[in-house]
């Protein structure tokens, strides 16, 4: 009998195979290939990672129609299903439909599912989810940049009505770009609190501003930290820095990372200049903060990241912080992106989203 925590890695072989984009690169719906989870799956193969005493491997099931429809409208269900049995269909904000869409989004759910269960069973301590098509976009109605159904969001409800987990719960987004449907989903819930770290167009204007703060009873609990294009290391560990303050005074029972890595320098989709680094310490940090409030609980759920040169290593960096593990960059990481650090915004940006919350959370003692 092994003392040692565990970490569940949930995943299935048939995110590494279906759900095949009809057209080749540099189309940016093509990005959301099946080779992003086979290259993560090969990977670990040739480190033989699974076989460790401390990883359990686990495959999901795929959920039926009625969970959708905890969160998602008949209409939208529907028309995911008819489009995949027709055998293709382009809908919505850079969506493609394949013959196999539906089924796979229904396992991505059923995916999301079993790491929250597995957690809050006590079965393993934090859990990894590789899933896909990703999901933080979706909202009741539609789907959106690659995204079918809201994974997190769905599984969120489930644990609600199904398991009768109506405990606080934290999402804490640090994909690229912005989860509105996340935050439209949980934008006037107290019991949710959403923090998303995400690029931001200051010229234009977007959606994710830092004066977003939820509505109602959630007011305060929809925290947007919008940060400019090409940040460093060093940028995103000043914005996560806010989060352990706010999580322990949230004090949440379990928390959720929206995982995406197309923050890193390699991704073709987004504009960061993050290495492997960035998601080690941050998975440290939300580690060490989740031990202290909630017994560790705390379940990582892809969302974006399309490099997949780098997309190993990423997912594998944070597996080494939760085993406590020393990190290890790749060689190709071996550049130095601090001249292109935007700390001046940063700090400017993290003063004004303080100044905003500053009716909701305390931040002087940190």
């Amino acid at each position: 009998m092994t003392n040692k925590k565990k970490i569940g890695i949930i995943s299935h072989e048939n995110f590494a195979f279906l759900h095949d984009p009809p057209y080749p690169r540099p189309i940016f719906s093509s990005y959301e290939n099946p080779l992003r989870i086979k290259a993560i799956l090969d990977y670990f193969d040739k480190i033989d990672l699974l076989s460790s005493d401390q990883i359990v491997k686990i495959i999901p099931e795929t959920v039926s129609e009625e969970v959708l429809r905890l969160t998602h409208s008949a209409y939208h269900v529907n028309l995911i299903k008819r489009l995949s049995l027709y055998g293709s269909g382009v809908m919505g904000e850079e969506i493609f439909i394949t013959e196999d869409t539906f089924e796979l989004a229904k396992l991505a759910v059923g995916g999301s599912i079993e790491a929250m269960k597995t957690v809050i069973n006590g079965e393993v301590e934090q859990s990894i989810a590789l899933i896909r098509p990703p999901g933080h976009h979706a909202t009741r109605d539609k789907s959106s940049g690659l995204c079918i159904f809201n994974n997190i969001a769905t599984a969120i409800q489930y644990l609600r009505t199904k398991l009768n987990f109506n405990k606080k719960i934290a999402i804490i987004d640090i994909d690229d770009h912005f989860g509105d449907g996340l935050a439209q989903y949980f934008y006037e819930d107290p019991n949710v609190l959403y923090f998303s770290i995400h690029e931001y167009d200051f010229i234009e204007g977007d959606i994710g501003h830092f004066s977003e703060l939820g509505e109602g009873e959630g007011l305060g609990t929809n925290i947007n930290f919008p940060v400019p294009l090409g940040i460093t290391d060093e940028d995103f560990l000043d914005c996560i820095s806010m989060v352990p303050p706010i999580l322990k005074q949230f004090k949440p029972e379990l928390i959720i990372i929206a995982m995406g890595f197309d923050f890193h320098f390699s991704d073709p989709i987004g504009n960061g200049f993050l290495t492997t680094s960035s998601y080690y310490h941050f998975a440290s940090l939300v580690k060490e903060v989740a031990e202290e409030i909630c017994n560790g609980k705390v379940c990582f759920i892809l969302e974006g990241g399309y490099g997949l040169q780098a997309l190993p290593f990423c997912v594998h960096s944070i597996i080494r912080a939760l085993l406590n593990q020393e990190q290890l960059s790749p060689s190709f990481e071996f550049l130095n992106f601090s001249e292109f650090s935007k700390k001046d915004e940063i700090l400017k940006i993290s003063a004004l989203l303080k100044h905003q919350l500053s009716n909701y959370w305390n931040f002087n003692s940190e």
